[in-house]
Formats: C-alpha cells, sequence, structure tokens
C-alpha cells in the first residue's frame, strides 16, 4: 500500500506554489481532508478545483477520489501522523499537537526504516572500539555532546567536537581500532567530510548517521540512513534532531549489553554517587 502523506511530503519541492497550498493543508488536516468534497478542499487551501486535481494526479492518483481512498487507507493504520505545519493564525494548542504528531510520526518512519543489521554491526563496532569520537555541526553538533555523555558512562574513552578545527586535530590522532560517529542532518557539510577522510587516513572507522545519498553516506564505513525530509520554513522544527537522539540511545542500550553484568554494576554506582547532589524528597523522608 501507498503511503501518500509519506509520500506527499517528500514530493513537496516538486509541486507548483498552488499546489503546496493543497499539500499543506492536507499534511494539516489529513483526517478532515477524507470526508471533504473536491470544492471543499479547494476553499480551504484557497486554490482552484482544476489545482486539487492536478495535485492528485502528480501523487499518481487517478483523481481525487482515488487520493482520498489512499488517504483514508494510511490513516486507518494508526501510525500515521501529519507533517508539521503551521498558519500564523494557529492556537498554541493546535500548533504543539502539531508539533508532538509530526515528531512521533518521523521516529516511527525512521524506526521501521533502519537497517537492523547495520545497526547490529555499528553497535558491535562502538562495543570493542579503543576510542570513540562523536563529530557534528550545529544541532548535529548538541546531538554529539548528548552522544559522549551517554557513551562516557560505560566506561568508554570519549570525546565530542563541533569545531572544524578541533575535529581535524582529533581524527589525525586516531588510530585502528578507534572509531568517530559522524551526525548530519544534511550529510552535506563541507568540513565534517573532511574531518572524516582524515579520520579513514589514520585508519578509525566512520559510522554516520546522515541521510542515504548523501556524500558523507558513501564516505563513512557503516552508514546508518536517516531520512527525515524538513522544509526550510521558519516554524518548521528540527525533527532530525530528534531522531538522532532517540539513535543515539539504541547504540548506547545495544553497547551496555554486550558490556555485560559488570557494566551494569557501575551503572548503579554511578547512580548512587549523583544521589548526594539532588534535594531529597520529602515523600521519601
Amino acid at each position: 500500500m501507498i503511503n501518500i502523506l509519506e509520500k506527499l511530503r517528500t514530493s513537496m519541492d516538486q509541486f507548483r506554489r498552488s499546489e503546496q497550498k493543497v499539500a499543506h493543508f492536507v499534511l494539516k488536516c489529513p483526517k478532515e481532508v477524507i470526508h471533504m468534497r473536491i470544492v471543499d478542499l479547494a476553499t480551504e487551501a484557497n486554490v482552484s478545483e482544476p489545482t486539487v486535481v492536478r495535485f492528485c494526479r502528480a501523487l499518481g492518483c487517478d483523481g481525487f477520489q482515488d487520493f482520498k481512498l489512499k488517504l483514508a487507507q494510511v490513516l486507518a493504520t494508526d501510525t500515521s501522523f501529519a507533517q508539521f505545519s503551521m498558519n500564523d493564525g494557529d492556537t498554541v494548542g493546535e500548533f504543539s499537537r502539531s508539533i508532538f504528531d509530526s515528531t512521533v510520526g518521523t521516529l516511527l518512519q525512521v524506526r521501521d526504516r533502519l537497517d537492523i543489521t547495520r545497526l547490529q554491526d555499528a553497535i558491535n563496532l562502538l562495543a570493542n572500539a579503543n576510542r570513540v569520537e562523536f563529530y557534528g555541526y550545529g544541532a548535529s553538533g548538541a546531538v554529539a555532546v548528548d552522544a559522549q555523555h551517554k557513551f562516557f558512562r560505560l566506561q568508554m574513552s570519549t570525546a565530542a567536537y563541533s569545531d572544524p578545527h578541533m575535529q581535524n586535530m582529533s581524527a589525525v590522532t586516531l588510530t585502528p581500532g578507534d572509531v568517530v560517529v559522524a551526525i548530519s542532518q544534511t550529510g552535506r557539510t563541507t568540513s565534517l567530510l573532511q574531518s572524516v577522510q582524515l579520520a579513514h587516513d589514520a585508519g578509525a572507522s566512520v559510522i554516520g548517521l546522515c541521510p542515504s545519498g548523501t556524500p558523507l553516506a558513501e564516505q563513512v564505513s557503516l552508514p546508518l540512513y536517516i531520512d527525515v525530509p524538513e522544509d526550510t520554513e521558519i516554524y518548521t522544527p528540527m525533527t532530525s534532531r530528534i531522531v538522532h537522539l532517540v539513535v543515539v540511545d539504541v547504540l548506547a542500550v545495544g553497547v551496555a549489553k554486550l558490556r555485560g553484568p559488570k557494566l551494569a554494576e557501575h551503572l548503579k554506582a554511578v547512580k548512587r554517587s549523583l544521589q548526594g547532589l539532588r534535594m531529597q524528597d520529602q515523600r521519601d523522608a
């Protein structure tokens, strides 16, 4: 079955401007659309009826009724959530729900697409690494810092760098047996690609959290494809950042399981060491 909402999101740039108005309304209110007539959708999107027909055919549908049927089939699975879309008149309740739904939907899509074999290979690589370095810029740099924190707790030698000079210096000091995790939403950052090449030259393995078909995906030793379509609207939340954080959690849990019971005891000790830094809950007194 064609996931018409997913196809709609990935085809957004191919639509004419008037057809994009229809697309944004469908992504915002998919459940309402399946009960609409063509004239109703045209009115809500502020376009003509022929524009709605062209929109449906651009998605590979025979017409408006065929489009509504495919949309209803997707919504019936209860696993599709609308892509984030906001109008200036939206209330806090409306756009907050839209952000949550969009993020949940993206997480489910990436979960179902992840190659489990590659994921296991990445876990094995990290569990046996002498040293693990996390590279990223901007929002991906924040993910790299979070990843370093998680793997540091696993008694691993780790570091995170979001500065190109530090990344290059780190990369040339790596040795075989070391692992770099390169994180990028675009997979096209030239400074990151340069650092990854230096890490390869030093003999290190490189895991990439990045979109498929990008220069970074082609350059790393082991790519984990994170395909999250995000447009350039100023209000659009960076859902990819959330997905990267969750994939890092999966990798960390996988490594923790491989490292066995001794690590579990260590993590308990770490938790106990933090208790003195917190105020006592009066309910426990």
